[in-house]
């Protein structure tokens, strides 16, 4: 039963790494600000079950959101992993292809310097050797400005800086419902009932559900899992920074690749299949022999028994699988004016969330005025 009513003037249903972001964003322009998260522990759910991989801005449509806010994020990224001491790399990134597939990486180098990337590179196989000596490939499109975060780091900086601002950090906390009025949205849990000037949707897998509740637009996400694979700890030479393939064609994922962590390990994935349970990181894993396959392709002297499972991730996208692009949706509801949603988060996500949390800062800025 809610017991207390609490009056606000911007709260946002999730708390991962957009979530955050956004508070800290909007909290920093003055508004008093609550984050409602179901899980116990922030960041718990696509936040930290990702690559950790700080994108470029390489792969997307030009003029799309995730083209524009991944080139402005991957600086705004770096700069706050600087400031405040969180564990990052900026290593580079080689994209390879063999001799049937250069005409590839010359489209995708010709794509990201449309998008602003412009320290691209097309490179050779003595390049490829020096920096990655274990790795086959004829060529490779080099990425300097890629790199790598802890993101569990990120997310627990994210929480600090948001309580620095007096943001009202409210973990473990269901959102069960909500009605609208003239002035204000009404968001009940089980404890209280919060009265807000605006409400940013940042709900991840689970932002349509949040959207519908509030008589908002009609949208859905699709659960996408991606598993990945570890290099046992004999085998993680032959990775020396991140390794990518030319991207999937089905336009769901980049394709398994291999990224070296911050601390070390050597990880392969994901994969991308589409599922119905938005809670479902386990059933029918992608097997070892899968991974091996797909690494084959750049990296043939890797072996089954140097590979062991790894964890696993889902994203949230907008679009069904038939769709290959799916971009971001930051935007305000067109039925709940005062509902902003910054949904279909999916990557480059984590690259681009700070540069998100500006575009809802915006609008939050516009609905409240």
């Amino acid at each position: 039963m809610t017991e207390t009513t609490e009056a606000i003037d911007v709260a946002i249903i999730g708390g991962g790494i957009v979530g955050l972001s956004v508070a800290c964003a909007v909290a920093g322009r003055g508004h008093a600000t609550c984050v409602v998260e179901r899980e116990q522990r922030f960041g718990h759910g696509g936040s930290t079950h990702n690559s950790g991989v700080i994108h470029a801005g390489i792969y997307y449509p030009t003029d799309s959101m995730k083209a524009k806010l991944c080139l402005e994020g991957n600086e705004r990224l770096y700069s706050f992993c600087q400031k405040h001491g969180i564990p990052y790399k900026r290593s580079g990134k080689l994209i390879v292809a063999n001799s049937d597939n250069i005409g590839g990486l010359e489209t995708l180098a010709t794509l990201g310097r449309a998008n602003g990337v412009n320290s691209l590179e097309l490179v050779d196989r003595a390049f490829i050797r020096k920096r990655e000596p274990y790795v086959e490939a004829t060529a490779a499109l080099w990425s300097p400005s890629t790199g790598i975060v802890e993101a569990e780091s990120l997310i627990r900086t994210l929480v600090k800086e948001a309580t620095v601002r007096d943001v009202s950090l409210l973990p473990n906390t269901q959102f069960e419902g909500s009605s609208d009025s003239v002035n204000e949205l009404e968001l009940r849990t089980k404890h209280e009932t919060i009265m807000a000037r605006s409400v940013v949707n940042a709900g991840g897998l689970y932002a349509d559900e949040v959207s519908a509740a509030f008589g908002g637009d009609l949208f859905t996400i699709y659960p996408v899992r991606g598993d990945y694979a570890e290099l046992t700890s004999s085998a993680e030479h032959l990775i020396r920074g991140l390794v990518y393939p030319l991207p999937d064609s089905s336009g769901h994922g980049l394709g398994v690749h291999a990224t070296r962590t911050t601390w070390g390990t050597v990880t392969l994935g994901p994969t991308a299949r589409y599922q119905n349970q938005k809670n479902d990181y386990e059933s029918n894993r992608d097997s070892l022999e899968h991974f091996q396959k797909a690494a084959s392709r750049f990296l043939p002297s890797l072996k089954i028994d140097q590979l062991k499972p790894g964890g696993s991730g889902i994203r949230a996208r907008c679009a069904p699988a038939h769709i290959a692009f799916s971009d971001f949706k930051i935007i305000r509801d067109s039925q709940v004016p005062r509902l902003i949603h910054a949904a279909g988060i999916d990557s480059p996500g984590l690259t681009a969330a700070l540069a998100i949390a500006e575009r809802v800062a915006d609008l939050v800025d516009a609905t409240l005025t």
